[in-house]
């Protein structure tokens, strides 16, 4: 049975992943076929380039998308286009998917992720800014003392 996507959990936003290799997924609306070129995707949706142009905000549509994981079969609606500065990409969500594309998609979506295409990066640890103010600090007095310092002369 379909599962809803969970809109009461909406706390933070769920990182954005850059699709590598153009992978493309295929979008059906009324029984016709659109190819598009995957732009980002996260747990709650994506963005698209079509083929054959943006689709009406508010259009249901079919996804299937091919992952290592296997095919993932999702029910979709149509958002904005323009999504993440591009002018021809078109945003969508998530409506349902079935429990068997939910762990492929959300496998795929982890293994994307861990290779280090989310967009979102690691926060800094408070010792991890600490280090850092330190180091500049540092390589800030070795400067100012190198220009203070005069060379010694040779005779």
């Amino acid at each position: 049975m379909p599962r809803k996507v969970d809109k009461s959990a909406k706390r933070t936003r769920p990182p954005r992943i850059r699709v590598p290799n153009q992978e493309r997924a295929i979008f059906t609306v009324d029984g016709e076929k659109f190819l598009g070129t995957i732009q980002r995707l996260s747990l709650t949706g994506g963005s698209v380039v079509l083929a054959k142009g943006s689709l009406p905000v508010g259009t249901s549509a079919e996804m299937t998308l091919g992952t290592v994981f296997g095919r993932v079969n999702a029910h979709i609606e149509f958002l904005r286009t323009g999504a993440d500065g591009v002018p021809l990409a078109q945003a969508f969500h998530f409506l349902s998917m079935d429990d068997i594309s939910t762990k492929r998609y959300t496998a795929a979506a982890d293994k994307m992720q861990s290779a280090g295409f989310a967009d979102a990066e690691r926060a800094p640890t408070t010792g991890d800014l600490a280090f850092g103010s330190w180091t500049k600090l540092r390589e800030s007095v070795q400067k100012l003392s190198g220009i203070l310092t005069p060379s010694p002369r040779k005779r």
